[in-house]
């Protein structure tokens, strides 16, 4: 990529801006004239390639602009509260400034600036506690993500749960108390509401069964409090079941995700949300190159029901099931993987009424491939109650088609 070393800071192990760079301790300037000629001693493929480079950038950026105006950051405010042992007062208001070390661990330092909002717990002082031993919740800082003008916003149920205040911060720094929020933790998905918020702007929602492994991907969020940042990687897998929420779908990624980027959108090169950042995997609490994200079809069809219902209603099949794995595979006389073995049959169920046996094979649901109980179980909760569903299935080595009728599993907030 030719660079202009007038209007551009780079540190390619020295200093250079304004056309000046260090070399050997003096400052010389740069030779911006030799750019041109070492583009037109360039074979055609490594114009070529420099070229993929530069419309590579620009499709990042153009992406990142139209995106950033609809993150938001939603900082929790959990009611504070101690655990004062021997007193009649257990859940006496812990004052804010109560046990905090106001000395800033960066005085001195180029990042004071950068960490100046942030408040720090002096180690010695330890730290309150809820009653039955609960830590203190702190302040955090998550993200979410504009999917509607109205004022509806997408996040995680892990930023915003705690019973607190949900403050929501939009990308021109405007302020406001969520009215509304509702949680579906299942799937770790949150919708907030705000209102009188004029002006702003959607993200439009695409559909994640499109991705594929291998696209690029844009993370977009406040990780570590630092708002509007972008990072880059590709799709690393899909249909990831890490065991962290009961309804797991994820898709993986490595473009850089960090505590603050939970709820904050996964978004393709279309500028389209296809996932809501929500985990990583790491053992220094920072990132490592494997994040998660809820994808956006199972996202669209959570946030519609909070929005409409106030709650998820999932449909139930009433089966026992497990994976097809090599050896049972041939005892049921299909291949590996290919479907979702059942392993009871439960009475008076959606199931039992479509005629499902013990030992069959549900290879399809409503003209839907599944592989994995994961699949199955994310396809039937998402039937429309009431509908009549068709169902694959594979029995004895023969093929039967049967159908039942989607009902509403009877769980609060289910």
């Amino acid at each position: 990529m030719t660079v202009n070393w007038k209007s551009r800071w780079l540190v390619p192990g020295g200093l250079i801006a304004a056309g000046l760079m260090v070399a050997g301790g003096a400052w010389v300037r740069a030779d911006v004239s030799g750019s041109k000629a070492a583009m037109q001693d360039m074979t055609p493929a490594q114009q070529a390639a420099i070229n993929s480079a530069v419309d590579l950038s620009t499709a990042f950026r153009t992406v990142s602009n139209a995106l950033l105006p609809t993150v938001v950051a939603i900082e929790n405010r959990p009611p504070l509260t101690r655990q004062i042992s021997g007193g009649p007062a257990a859940n006496d208001a812990l004052p804010e400034d109560e046990g905090l070390d106001r000395r800033h661990p960066f005085a001195g330092t180029p990042f004071e600036d950068m960490f100046r909002d942030f408040q720090y717990r002096s180690p010695r002082q330890g730290v309150p506690s809820m009653p039955f031993g609960t830590p203190m919740p702190n302040r955090g800082i998550g993200s979410g993500v504009i999917i509607d003008a109205s004022g509806i916003v997408l996040t995680n149920n892990h930023v915003v749960e705690g019973g607190g205040e949900v403050i929501v911060r939009t990308h021109d720094g405007r302020e406001f108390a969520a009215v509304d929020v509702w949680t579906d933790p299942k799937t770790d998905l949150a919708v907030v509401r705000i209102e009188n918020a004029e002006d702003l702007i959607a993200a439009p929602l695409g559909n994640s069964d499109e991705s594929s492994i291998g696209d690029w991907v844009l993370a977009l969020g406040q990780p570590f409090g630092l708002e509007s940042t972008v990072t880059a990687g590709i799709i690393s897998a899909k249909h990831r079941d890490l065991g962290i929420t009961d309804r797991e779908n994820f898709l993986q990624t490595d473009a850089a995700i960090n505590p603050g980027n939970s709820g904050g959108p996964l978004v393709n090169m279309r500028g389209e949300v296809i996932g809501i950042n929500t985990a990583i995997h790491s053992r220094s609490g920072g990132n490592e190159g494997i994040g998660f994200a809820v994808p956006s079809n199972l996202a669209r069809w959570v946030s519609r029901q909070l929005v409409d219902e106030g709650k998820v209603r999932r449909a139930y099949l009433g089966v026992g099931i497990q994976p097809v794995t090599g050896p049972l595979a041939g005892e049921l006389a299909v291949k590996p993987r290919s479907g979702v073995a059942v392993t009871k049959v439960m009475e008076g169920t959606p199931a039992a009424e479509a005629g499902l046996q013990e030992g069959d094979v549900i290879v399809r649901i409503a003209g839907q491939v599944v592989k994995t109980p994961q699949a199955l179980q994310l396809a039937v909760e998402r039937s429309p109650i009431g509908d009549r569903v068709e169902l694959q299935v594979v029995r004895g080595g023969e093929t039967i088609d049967l159908t039942y009728q989607a009902a509403e599993m009877e769980t609060p907030n289910s």
